[in-house]
């Protein structure tokens, strides 16, 4: 499936739910934010409603997001259901870990393709500081599980000069002796993240080969986003970057999400998309429901605006309520 400005989009985030059981300080006060109501959320059988008639279109990917996917009750059955989908090739899911061992054997047994766990640093008082939470030896943990299970696993990081500036070489060095990725994921100026010091990729570059040398560009597939690898000398994994504020991607935008209670959005930065909870309640078959999706998709933005002059249709949720 095409959208309006020619993209293939073959790739949906869908948010389980807005609650997360961290207050990572990018992401939501230290009081949380008001959750929606359990009967406005979507169903796992709905979710797989649009997902069905997602892939018809083309879409082919899948990323289970939240706030914290893992507090949704079902969440290892919902991605047996999805793998099930006709033209569904890959599920996957982004996390902050915590709850990840406990969870890992059913999602892995249901068909889970890989995971995105969240780590900002290594440092048991940092991460209680920037999570309000100390739980970072339950994500050590979770790492070590997924390494262990056989999926392929990703480590991201979001480079705050207040929290993590000085120990990214820390961060790094988990993909060192263990095969797995680690991502370094510029800041996004939303919500909660508005208030801090980001570090650009290339400053976070210049940082990692000070203490490790010089980098090598990758240019295999390693994922489904926008990421950029290198390889560095002695290390088993590779170091990406995602660079959405310095080196705009969205030419080559491949996605949309899916809220939790039901908005097909077609931007990040932008409070465009469509409603489809009430369609999916009110009897709508799957051939309708991919005729409204495809509809949609041809009206997302061709790039966000992040660092202009606000507008009208900017979204001003955090990232919990749209879905990271």
């Amino acid at each position: 499936m095409t959208d309006g400005k020619g993209r293939i989009i073959d790739y949906i985030r869908v948010s389980l739910t807005d609650r997360c059981n961290l207050r990572c300080v990018y992401c939501m006060p230290a009081q949380g934010v008001e959750p929606e109501p359990y009967e406005n959320l979507l169903t796992l059988e709905e979710i797989t409603r649009v997902c069905a008639a997602a892939a018809r279109l083309g879409i082919s990917k899948v990323k289970l997001t939240g706030g914290e996917p893992l507090v949704r009750k079902g969440c290892a059955a919902l991605v047996g259901m999805l793998k099930a989908i006709p033209g569904i090739r890959e599920v996957t899911m982004t996390t902050n870990g915590v709850l990840l061992p406990r969870e890992l054997p059913a999602l892995v047994e249901n068909g889970l393709d890989a995971v995105n766990i969240s780590l900002d640093t290594l440092d048991p008082e940092t991460f209680r500081t920037l999570t309000r939470c100390s739980m970072e030896e339950d994500v050590r943990k979770a790492i070590r599980r997924a390494v262990e299970a056989g999926i392929r696993v990703k480590v991201n990081a979001i480079p705050i000069e207040e929290y993590n500036g000085q120990s990214l070489g820390e961060l790094a060095a988990l993909a060192k002796d263990q095969p797995l990725d680690v991502r370094f994921i510029e800041l996004m100026p939303i919500g909660e993240g508005k208030h801090l010091t980001p570090i650009g990729n290339e400053e976070v570059r210049r940082r990692l080969e000070a203490d490790y040398g010089p980098m090598t560009p990758w240019e295999g597939k390693r994922g489904n986003g926008p990421a950029v690898y290198y390889s560095l000398p002695g290390f088993t994994g590779k170091l990406g970057f995602i660079s959405a504020i310095s080196h705009e991607f969205c030419g080559e935008c491949n996605r949309v999400r899916l809220t939790s209670t039901g908005f097909l959005k077609l931007c990040l930065h932008y409070n465009d998309g469509i409603p489809l909870r009430e369609l999916l309640r009110t009897g709508a078959g799957e051939e309708e429901l991919a005729g409204v999706i495809q509809e949609a998709i041809q009206k997302k933005p061709l790039h966000h605006n992040f660092g202009g002059c606000e507008t009208p249709d900017m979204d001003h949720h955090t990232m919990s309520q749209i879905g990271g």
